[in-house]
């Protein structure tokens, strides 16, 4: 259990910075410099252990389905809830959910872990399991070469006691497999006829010819229609609706339920499984749909090529009016030059209505290169966001923004509509 003065201030500060609208970390970073060992100590406690999800891509709306059909079965789950998925981030987290003398009411911790942040945390806490989900070109400023991140996605495997879930269709992933042993590793997988609408990064940028897999899965998607995603599972086809949007998330789903069934093992409770499923809304920022002036308002989070390619072809642009919002602070990545390697020729029908951010130029240059007209630009998130609004007062809308500039315009949507601030 916490040393409880340790617990104490860490609350106090905790309880600052969101009346001062501080960012979600603050109080971890904080708990760190004065007891090192709180984040170790608190996890401690639980039963069933941690489970730690890492990868560049869907690593936020895969812990939320792992989380909702983990309580479907009964357990008591920790998370960092918000996204903030570096080791404070999660320290903040365990913050806000222990009592005063440092006691974690849950039975199992579902972590979201940015890839190199989670290989100094599995040096401190080995997970019981681990879901690595793939391997794209993403802020590469941070982490190097791509192969670079797939090596720190082996290191989380390394260091995973009970079982490693890996995404059969990323090479880099699935090889990591060699470094295991067998009885640790479960895979989840696409039907051959799905593969072309998830690339990996090798498919994206041609540099060699994708082969069938022959890897068995244990959960694999084996077609969407609609709202519908069919599943086989033991050779069986299970179909599941899902109130998820974007065909990426679909995909997630595979890779939740396949680490669900490791975890729980054969306790399971497949029809809770799949009721569960079935309700499963979108994380912060993930497809999520506010509803602003009777209108809705859909905000898609872009990191990288694939994720904007993915996104764009999620969501019909028609009948939509569209805003794209890019940052480029350290959270967002500084190399912002992979906006070259995405297509945008899906908005050229419609345009663009707003283009903001601190690299708005850059965004609107692309998009004049990609001859999709967009009517305005400006830097300024907030104005940005006001003009956008009241401009298409009475159409949907939808806004494609990278993390942080997500952040800012939901502050701002708090403003005018029930919507959760991430603090």
């Amino acid at each position: 259990m916490s040393k409880p003065y340790v617990t104490l201030l860490g609350k106090a500060v905790r309880t600052i910075a969101r009346l001062r609208g501080g960012g979600s970390a603050l109080p971890g970073l904080f708990v760190e410099k004065i007891d090192p060992d709180f984040m170790r100590r608190t996890l401690a406690q639980l039963p069933d252990g941690v489970v730690v999800i890492s990868g560049t891509n869907g690593k936020t709306t895969t812990t939320k389905m792992v989380v909702e059909l983990l309580q479907s079965q009964g357990l008591k789950v920790f998370t960092n809830r918000t996204g903030s998925n570096f080791t404070r981030g999660v320290a903040a987290a365990l913050l806000g959910e222990v009592d005063t003398r440092g006691k974690l009411d849950a039975d199992i911790a579902v972590l979201e872990l940015d890839e190199a942040h989670a290989v100094h945390f599995v040096k401190v806490i080995a997970p019981r399991f681990s879901l690595l989900l793939n391997v794209m070109r993403d802020q590469l400023d941070r982490f190097g070469e791509i192969d670079t991140t797939a090596k720190l996605l082996a290191k989380i495997a390394l260091a995973t006691t009970e079982g490693v879930v890996l995404n059969r269709e990323d090479p880099r992933v699935a090889a990591i497999a060699k470094l295991l042993t067998p009885e640790l590793v479960t895979y989840f997988g696409l039907a051959p006829g799905l593969t072309e609408q998830f690339p990996n990064d090798d498919d994206m940028r041609h540099t060699q010819k994708r082969t069938l897999s022959a890897l068995p899965a244990d959960v694999t998607l084996s077609s969407i229609k609609d709202t519908v995603a069919e599943f086989v599972i033991d050779g069986r086809r299970v179909s599941s609706a899902l109130k998820l949007q974007g065909i990426y998330n679909i995909y997630n789903a595979a890779a939740a339920l396949a680490l669900v069934r490791k975890v729980i093992g054969n306790t399971l409770d497949e029809t809770k499984l799949f009721e569960a499923l079935s309700n499963v809304t979108p994380a912060f920022g993930r497809g999520e749909t506010l509803t602003v002036g009777n209108q809705p308002l859909e905000l898609v989070l872009v990191k990288n090529p694939s994720g904007f390619r993915l996104g764009l072809a999620s969501f019909e642009p028609k009948g939509y009016q569209t805003m794209i919002a890019v940052n480029d602070d350290y959270a967002d990545g500084r190399d912002m030059s992979w906006l070259w390697d995405v297509e945008f020729d899906s908005l050229r029908e419609n345009g663009v209505a707003m283009v903001s951010g601190m690299r708005a130029y850059d965004m609107a240059l692309r998009l004049q290169y990609e001859e999709v007209m967009v009517t305005s630009v400006k830097t300024n998130l907030a104005d940005a966001l006001r003009q956008f609004i009241s401009g298409a007062s009475d159409q949907p809308k939808r806004i494609y923004c990278t993390y942080t500039a997500m952040l800012t315009l939901r502050q701002e949507l708090s403003k005018m509509t029930n919507v959760e601030v991430i603090s």
